[in-house]
């Protein structure tokens, strides 16, 4: 039998390898992960998972601060909403059925894997040369590289940071692949920028989805120290990595394993 803490650490590796070149978005993949291979319910992996969100992604967002590719202002904006409604999150998700955040986990990862893949087609139109040419509702200013604040870019930002916030609480997935894309689409912030912000606003959301989830149960922390900080090792080297994985490359990778992981959960809820 192959030792709890060794499968941990590998985990680990991987999604943090994975939060490195895909963002934030990545951390989506380590709660039907943990889920498998330790026969956990979502309620009880969901806090691990977004410990090992919070240590990986406050550590590379700490980061992209010294290097000034963090958007803080915008972060915060993301994380006001975000702090606000992974509690109330949790509290759903001790309120419903385990089939029903299956069933809702399932299919959020089908979405995902799709638009990834989606988004690969069109990579030509997203390098950071080529971002929007048209006008954007979080448009950078490009002598001071901030963004000008308008009120649809801040209400967007807030509808983001909530919707993402209350997601991270409910099935433990950080809410960086809804951040990610929609930064995307509603700035001309170049990806580096994307993926730092993104990974700002998801450190403040897993901490306090931690928090909540330990008021209600106790945490596994045997399995969860040694795969939050494999997974903060996996994201350094990826890390490393990243330079040589392009974007397109990174988001097929995700959406061929997410889509892969969701039709393993498909299978194994109708033959179980």
């Amino acid at each position: 039998m192959i030792d709890p803490n060794l499968i941990a650490i590998l985990l680990g590796i991987v999604i943090g390898f994975l939060m490195a070149i895909t963002g934030a978005g990545g951390a989506i993949l380590s709660l039907p992960l943990l889920m498998y291979f330790f026969n956990m319910e979502i309620k009880d992996a969901a806090p691990i998972a977004l410990l090992a969100i919070f240590i990986a992604a406050g550590s590379a967002a700490l980061i992209g601060l010294r290097q000034g590719v963090v958007r803080y202002k915008a972060a915060t904006l993301l994380a006001v909403m975000g702090v606000l409604m992974a509690p109330l999150g949790v509290y759903v998700a001790h309120s419903v059925a385990a089939l029903w955040l299956h069933l809702l986990f399932m299919l959020l990862l089908f979405y995902v894997g799709a638009q990834a893949l989606v988004a690969t087609q069109s990579s030509n139109l997203m390098q950071d040369s080529l971002y929007h040419h048209s006008a954007t509702p979080c448009e950078i200013n490009p002598l001071s590289t901030q963004l000008f604040w308008t009120a649809s870019c801040t209400k967007r930002l807030l509808l983001t940071g909530a919707v993402a916030g209350f997601l991270s609480g409910l099935l433990g997935v950080g809410g960086g692949f809804i951040v990610m894309p929609v930064l995307q689409k509603i700035s001309n912030l170049k990806h580096r920028m994307v993926v730092a912000t993104s990974l700002a606003m998801t450190a403040l959301v897993a901490l306090v989805s931690v928090i909540s989830y330990a008021s209600y149960s106790a945490i596994q922390w045997q399995v969860a120290i040694p795969f939050a900080l494999a997974t903060l090792a996996g994201s350094l080297v990826g890390k490393l990595m990243s330079a040589t994985i392009s974007i397109s490359q990174s988001r097929f990778t995700f959406g061929i394993v997410s889509l892969f992981i969701a039709l393993a959960m498909l299978l194994n809820m109708v033959f179980e």
